[in-house]
């Protein structure tokens, strides 16, 4: 075999197995302490991501990559003898953004109207992406009592849309990318 050819196939197989083992690493993130409530008027989720922050997002989040978690959650109605019907379906995001200059962490989540919030600490902004608290996903009124529901969540990061010159000196980035399992609630109202 000739030194330029066992070369390049070194370096296929040392491609494969480091993407191999980073996205292995990435599938540890869960949703955990799934909530389903109400208050006297409305039906909400509590949730949080667990094992969503990995060393590789730290360090690409401390050089100013804005990072954005995709939360998708859905409710059901659940039907005999035929399919559930849909009764809300929703998309909120969560971003967050390094200020160098400030040496601040700046969160915006979609779902909570008033300004983004700012916060000089890492931890803090990491628990502000990956918890929701008190969600607003239906009015009571939308729900008929005595019939069984299902509340179906999941959280993604979303993919990384970079410069395209860039694309080839960050082509690693991608590799930090997460999509928990779906994860289903059942109640009855």
């Amino acid at each position: 075999m000739k030194p330029s050819l066992k070369r390049k196939v070194c370096a296929l197989i040392l491609a494969i197995f480091l993407v191999m083992q980073n996205l292995a690493y990435a599938q540890g993130a869960i949703l955990k302490d799934i909530i389903v409530t109400n208050t006297r008027d409305d039906l909400l989720v509590y949730l949080t991501v667990e094992g969503a922050f990995r060393e590789k997002m730290k360090k690409a989040i401390l050089s100013g990559v804005p990072t954005t978690f995709s939360f998708f959650i859905s409710l059901y109605q659940e039907r005999n003898l035929w399919f559930d019907k849909e009764v809300a379906d929703i998309k909120i995001t969560h971003t967050l953004k390094y200020n160098n200059l400030k040496k601040e962490f700046v969160v915006k989540r979609s779902w909570e109207n008033g300004d983004p919030l700012v916060t000089q600490s890492f931890d803090e902004a990491r628990k502000l992406m990956t918890e929701i608290d008190s969600l607003k996903i239906v009015p009571l009124r939308m729900l008929e009592k005595g019939r069984h529901y299902q509340i179906r969540a999941k959280a993604e990061l979303s993919k990384l849309t970079l410069p395209f010159y860039l694309h080839y000196v960050l082509f690693f980035v991608s590799l930090w990318d997460f999509e928990t399992d779906l994860y289903t609630i059942d109640f009855i109202y």
